[in-house]
């Protein structure tokens, strides 16, 4: 089975039904758009494609920027016998029936196959070690395609053997150039309608779709079927299509992660505005609030500590109020609580401090506890020499006196290291005081 034969209709009358993104799938490498750091000219794999020598991949991405649409190029352009799999449906039953047959065809006719296998994140571990031997040895080239951060999703082993393409999300004017192209193409585009739209519009409908370029067609579509032939195009007409944006948001994926760190690092980086943005970006995305919390709570420990231990204080006040009051009233507690951390002075001295200590308890050789500072109130604690010689602070002035605390390995190291900013700077000349201006 060729590429032509993998992916031409099966006539007139299924293109009809067919969704206008599946039928404006580039033919060749100079229809795809907003990825040409990957398959512009004079790029590797545009080489490999033209070439006919491309070797085992995996293109990784979130949706609609392009995977399925390369396998698709590949396939027109391949001389190779191209197979297609889900690895939503596929199973190893059938993973073994394929590469069976690309053996035959190697040994037969002396031609390689190439297996498109969609979401191969969804193979689990086994599967995927099926696949490794046939890699490795050339019986399949193998082109994956996942929407999830391949490093933690492939086997290693295999992951070895794929040379792996990252796509970024299309750019707005890659997503107007689409879906300029999907209204005036009149062989599988929508041309027949003779529909007008202006550039702001196409950039308005390429907004909406954030970076999917198949968002972007299904909403041209849509709205499309409401404007009559021959008429243009308007903002009435998208804003009923559309309703609202839809948000790319994958709570497991990498859209996750990476909202999740800038929404930490506004915070630590005092910019409430950013902030509130990318909490913004959560709530809308579906995320726990228990979660978004979380980090809330530990970005105010860590980044925020002893400049204003206050914050910790409305940062766990508001993890538990919005746990009680839920959405969507729980985003004001939220919005209160990121504001309020945002703004608060910084200072990352009791994060830097327990880390250091932690690091000295792993190398060893600490030194044991001062025989002063050991428990005494068990019997025959008092022989074993166990309390004798402690000073007790509150039998001195302000509580406090001149006593060493660390094992003597120890006794001149310091962990906590105080900065003089905001509560903590009272806080820091008092300790830099007893500590004799050390």
């Amino acid at each position: 089975m060729n590429g032509d034969d993998l992916f031409s209709m099966a006539d007139e009358g299924r293109q009809s039904f067919e969704p206008l993104a599946v039928r404006m799938r580039p033919q060749t490498l100079d229809d795809v758009f907003g990825q040409d750091d990957v398959v512009g000219p004079g790029t590797f794999l545009r080489e490999m494609i033209q070439r006919d020598t491309i070797p085992s991949l995996l293109l990784y991405g979130p949706s609609g920027v392009g995977k399925t649409t390369l396998a698709h190029v590949i396939a027109m352009e391949t001389h190779s016998s191209f197979v297609r799999l889900n690895a939503v449906t596929a199973g190893t039953a059938e993973l073994r029936k394929v590469i069976q047959t690309a053996k035959d065809d190697v040994t037969i006719y002396q031609k390689r196959t190439i297996l498109f296998i969609d979401e191969i994140h969804r193979f689990n571990k086994g599967q995927q070690d099926v696949l490794l031997p046939y890699v490795e040895d050339g019986t399949v080239i193998l082109i994956g395609a996942t929407t999830e951060n391949p490093y933690f999703e492939v086997n290693r082993p295999l992951l070895s053997r794929l040379r792996v393409v990252p796509l970024q999300p299309l750019s707005e004017s890659a997503v107007a150039a689409v879906l300029s192209r999907a209204l005036s193409d009149k062989t599988k585009g929508l041309g027949q309608l003779h529909l007008t739209a202006s550039d702001d519009i196409l950039r308005t409908l390429a907004r909406l779709a954030d970076g999917d370029a198949r968002v972007g067609l299904n909403l041209l579509e849509q709205t499309a079927m409401m404007v009559p032939a021959g008429q243009e195009i308007t903002h009435e007409y998208v804003e009923k299509a559309a309703g609202r944006q839809v948000y790319r948001y994958d709570k497991k994926g990498d859209a996750h992660y990476d909202t999740v760190s800038a929404f930490i690092k506004s915070m630590r980086g005092s910019d409430p505005d950013a902030a509130l943005h990318y909490l913004a970006r959560m709530i809308e995305g579906g995320e726990q609030p228990s979660f978004i919390a979380r980090r809330l709570v530990i970005c105010a420990a860590e980044d925020v500590g002893l400049a204003d231990p206050q914050a910790l204080v409305i940062a766990n006040a508001a993890a538990q109020a919005v746990q009680f009051v839920g959405w969507p009233e729980g985003r004001i507690i939220l919005s209160e609580a990121v504001i309020y951390v945002a703004c608060a002075p910084k200072s990352n001295s009791a994060y830097m401090a327990v880390d250091a200590a932690i690091a000295d308890v792993r190398r060893g050789g600490c030194g044991d506890i001062p025989a002063y500072l050991q428990d005494s109130h068990y019997s025959g604690a008092a022989a074993l020499g166990h309390g004798k010689g402690y000073q007790y602070p509150h039998n001195f002035p302000n509580a406090w006196v001149q006593q060493t605390y660390l094992p003597e390995p120890l006794k001149d190291r310091q962990y906590y290291r105080e900065l003089s900013y905001g509560q903590e700077a009272e806080m820091a000349a008092r300790w830099h005081e007893r500590r004799g201006g050390k």
